[in-house]
Protein backbone atom coordinates (compact mmCIF):
# COMPACT_ATOMS: atom_id res chain seq x y z
CA UNK A 1 0.00 0.00 0.00
CA UNK A 2 0.87 3.19 -0.44
CA UNK A 3 0.46 6.66 1.00
CA UNK A 4 -2.05 8.00 2.43
CA UNK A 5 -3.40 4.18 2.80
CA UNK A 6 -0.17 3.23 4.64
CA UNK A 7 1.62 5.74 7.02
CA UNK A 8 4.59 8.03 5.08
CA UNK A 9 8.14 7.53 5.65
CA UNK A 10 11.31 9.93 4.07
CA UNK A 11 13.66 8.29 2.22
CA UNK A 12 14.21 4.97 1.41
CA UNK A 13 15.89 3.31 4.40
CA UNK A 14 16.34 4.18 8.16
CA UNK A 15 14.40 5.30 11.00
CA UNK A 16 11.79 7.01 9.21
CA UNK A 17 10.69 3.55 7.47
CA UNK A 18 11.01 1.68 10.82
CA UNK A 19 8.68 4.37 12.47
CA UNK A 20 6.06 3.96 9.74
CA UNK A 21 6.14 0.25 9.84
CA UNK A 22 5.58 0.31 13.55
CA UNK A 23 2.87 2.12 13.88
CA UNK A 24 0.85 0.47 10.17
CA UNK A 25 -1.34 -1.81 11.84
CA UNK A 26 -3.01 0.95 13.56
CA UNK A 27 -3.37 4.09 11.57
CA UNK A 28 -6.97 2.97 10.53
CA UNK A 29 -8.07 2.97 14.24
CA UNK A 30 -6.18 6.09 14.59
CA UNK A 31 -8.04 7.89 10.97
CA UNK A 32 -10.98 6.82 12.50
CA UNK A 33 -11.01 8.42 16.36
CA UNK A 34 -9.49 11.50 14.51
CA UNK A 35 -12.66 11.46 12.32
CA UNK A 36 -14.91 11.00 15.69
CA UNK A 37 -12.92 13.44 17.33
CA UNK A 38 -13.98 15.93 14.98
CA UNK A 39 -17.44 14.90 14.64
CA UNK A 40 -17.26 15.50 18.45
CA UNK A 41 -15.59 18.72 18.51
CA UNK A 42 -16.42 20.69 15.12
CA UNK A 43 -14.29 22.83 13.07
CA UNK A 44 -10.46 22.55 15.11
CA UNK A 45 -6.94 22.90 14.38
CA UNK A 46 -4.67 19.67 14.56
CA UNK A 47 -3.18 21.30 18.02
CA UNK A 48 -6.73 21.61 19.50
CA UNK A 49 -7.81 18.14 18.07
CA UNK A 50 -4.80 16.57 19.61
CA UNK A 51 -5.23 18.41 22.91
CA UNK A 52 -9.36 17.01 23.09
CA UNK A 53 -7.49 13.48 21.84
CA UNK A 54 -4.97 13.73 24.89
CA UNK A 55 -3.08 11.52 22.52
CA UNK A 56 0.62 12.21 20.81
CA UNK A 57 1.16 14.60 18.60
CA UNK A 58 3.32 12.82 16.60
CA UNK A 59 0.58 9.84 16.46
CA UNK A 60 -2.79 12.24 15.57
CA UNK A 61 -0.83 15.06 13.04
CA UNK A 62 0.15 12.19 10.91
CA UNK A 63 -3.21 10.76 10.43
CA UNK A 64 -4.82 14.38 10.06
CA UNK A 65 -2.84 14.85 7.05
CA UNK A 66 -3.59 11.01 6.15
CA UNK A 67 -7.20 12.23 6.54
CA UNK A 68 -6.76 15.25 4.64
CA UNK A 69 -5.14 13.59 1.72
CA UNK A 70 -8.45 11.09 1.53
CA UNK A 71 -10.43 13.74 1.01
CA UNK A 72 -12.13 13.29 4.58
CA UNK A 73 -10.89 16.24 6.31
CA UNK A 74 -10.18 19.72 4.63
CA UNK A 75 -9.39 23.31 5.88
CA UNK A 76 -12.58 25.80 6.66
CA UNK A 77 -10.40 28.69 5.22
CA UNK A 78 -9.66 29.97 8.72
CA UNK A 79 -6.59 30.13 10.61
CA UNK A 80 -6.18 30.41 14.38
CA UNK A 81 -2.62 31.00 16.73
CA UNK A 82 -1.30 28.75 18.32
CA UNK A 83 0.29 28.82 21.36
CA UNK A 84 4.02 29.35 19.76
CA UNK A 85 2.35 32.60 18.49
CA UNK A 86 2.33 31.48 14.52
CA UNK A 87 -1.63 30.55 13.01
CA UNK A 88 -3.05 27.30 12.59
CA UNK A 89 -5.66 25.82 9.37
CA UNK A 90 -8.35 24.78 11.17
CA UNK A 91 -9.76 21.90 9.54
CA UNK A 92 -13.72 20.36 9.33
CA UNK A 93 -14.73 16.97 8.46
CA UNK A 94 -15.74 16.89 4.63
CA UNK A 95 -18.96 15.10 3.52
CA UNK A 96 -17.05 12.07 2.11
CA UNK A 97 -16.00 12.39 5.97
CA UNK A 98 -19.17 12.09 7.40
CA UNK A 99 -19.99 9.24 5.04
CA UNK A 100 -17.95 7.26 6.03
CA UNK A 101 -18.59 7.86 9.92
CA UNK A 102 -22.50 6.59 9.14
Amino acid sequence: MRYPEHPGSKGTEGTSQAAAASIAGHTSHLRRRVLKAFAKHGELTALELIDRMEESRWSIQPRISELRALGLVESTGERRRKPSGKSGAVQRITALGWEVLK
